[in-house]
């Protein structure tokens, strides 16, 4: 992959010398004794929708002075990491249509400074994340391409639930357990049933003439880590609830700790099982059929470099944190102004704005039939969230002093086990059309329904 690599940052030098004017100016005012030659022996493919570039060789003959032509090869390298930057940026920043939304970002800092109303504040942080959110999604994807599928779709797992990490590590500073929570539920009922109900109904009108399949280990491993995870989310409620803890308000606290230390054992063991010791188990079904069949479609090629996909990952990020400190600050008085539930504010509306990179990930592969991958970010987000980000969350708020527990109240915690039997089914067979994904979503719908006529007891 590297050798590749390297041919193909070489393919598109030689392109940009010859095809950019000014570049083409600048290396014709050499002497007359330097020459360029270009054998055009070997095929090097440079992308799906452009041809192919040919070279075998770069010969270069120095002058006898060497100092004003090595001053005009830097000159030249120089132009050509401008262009490559501004491509990059003309790319990740302009080229996508969502990014209109990107003005709303600074408009809501601006707003919070100049007016303090909470509502604009929080809507236009809320405008101003989703395209963040997305175009992170974007770059995680074309990191992708240098990493293979299963640590691709973990790596586009990760930095999509970044988002939701850093508005929870701002909430959680604040003293807002109840929006912790119950925005990483929401992200999770929202992976599980939206995006995953919009990939399968995507994908099933697109392929409606055939049965999508996919790994089926995969999903039942998922289906068994989130099991887990409802089951360390009951126990702490059902202790609560039912007033049996042998010192009130605290066993269940120690209780959340411990399990939640056991849960970061279980998904690190998880993670070693998936990417070490039985990676084939989760080979992709469609990557098998690439292999076994000759008319396999040509791959994509990657639209930036692996460490130009790296940079925008750090800016992105950095700016979502930057968003999220205002969009925590302007939640309650957005609630109290609209006179909208705070949980449906923190399951509803802050998951399907954190989950944009999940959602556009999901329904794209989908529709190329990649299904595997499509459940690497659905499932897969919402077994990282469940297993990872939760407990990460309460050993966090341990360290900070802040009683953070896997209390979710008996309403928050029945709807997520309901959740995760209804998708468990809808996994089994290994299949999916149109109707599991219709189903998925209306499932949803109901969930929203509930949220919105739901009053949250805990003032907390």
């Amino acid at each position: 992959m590297a050798n590749l690599d390297l041919l193909l940052n070489w393919s598109l030098l030689v392109y940009l010398c010859f095809e950019h004017l000014p570049l083409r100016r600048l290396l014709k005012m050499g002497s007359a004794g330097e020459k360029l030659d270009l054998e055009l022996d070997e095929e090097i493919p440079f992308s799906s929708s452009q041809g192919t570039i040919k070279i075998d060789s770069m010969h270069y003959e120095a002058p006898h002075i060497a100092s004003p032509r090595s001053y005009r090869s830097t000159r030249v390298l120089r132009k050509m990491y401008q262009i490559s930057l501004l491509r990059s940026i003309y790319i990740v920043i302009i080229k996508a249509k969502i990014n209109v939304l990107l003005p709303f970002g600074p408009l809501a800092i601006v707003l919070h400074y100049l007016t303090g109303k909470h509502t604009w504040v929080f809507f236009f942080s809320l405008l101003g994340i989703t395209p963040l959110a997305e175009r992170l999604g974007y770059a995680t994807e074309q990191l992708a391409f240098y990493t293979g599928s299963t640590v691709g779709g973990l790596l586009n797992a990760t930095f999509g639930n970044a988002t939701e990490m850093i508005i929870s590590l701002y909430a959680l500073n604040n003293g807002m357990m109840r929006v912790v929570k119950q925005s990483l539920l929401g992200s999770i009922l929202s992976n599980m049933l939206l995006v995953l109900g919009c990939a399968f109904f995507s994908g099933g009108i697109i392929h409606h003439q055939k049965v999508q399949v996919f790994n089926k280990a995969t999903a039942i491993v998922n289906s068994g880590l989130l099991l887990m995870a409802v089951m360390g989310l009951l126990f702490p409620a059902v202790l609560h609830f039912t007033h049996t803890e042998l010192h009130f308000g605290k066993s269940q606290l120690a209780l959340s700790r411990f399990s939640s230390c056991i849960m970061l054992v279980a998904y690190a063991s998880y993670l070693f099982f998936q990417l070490k010791s039985q990676p084939n188990l989760y080979s992709s079904v469609s990557e098998d059929e690439e292999h076994n069949s000759a008319d396999s479609e040509e791959e994509e090629a990657p639209e930036i470099t692996q460490w130009e996909a790296i940079g925008w990952l750090a800016i992105l990020t950095i700016w979502i944190s930057v968003l999220s400190g205002y969009l925590v600050d302007a939640i309650e008085g957005a609630s109290d102004s609209l006179n909208m539930p705070m949980s449906f504010i923190s399951v509803i509306l802050l998951p399907i704005v954190g989950n944009a990179a999940e959602h556009a990930s999901a329904i794209m592969f989908a529709m190329k039939d990649k299904l595997d991958i499509t459940l690497g970010v659905a499932i897969g987000s919402s077994t990282q969230i469940s297993m990872f980000v939760i407990p990460f969350c309460v050993v966090v708020g341990w360290f900070m002093g802040k009683p953070m527990d896997l209390n979710f109240q008996l309403f928050e915690t029945a709807t997520l086990f309901i959740t995760v039997l209804v998708v468990a089914f809808m996994l089994q067979e290994g299949t999916s059309n149109y109707f599991k994904g219709l189903m998925l979503i209306l499932c949803y719908l109901i969930v929203a329904a509930s949220f919105f006529v739901h009053v949250d007891p805990s003032n907390d």
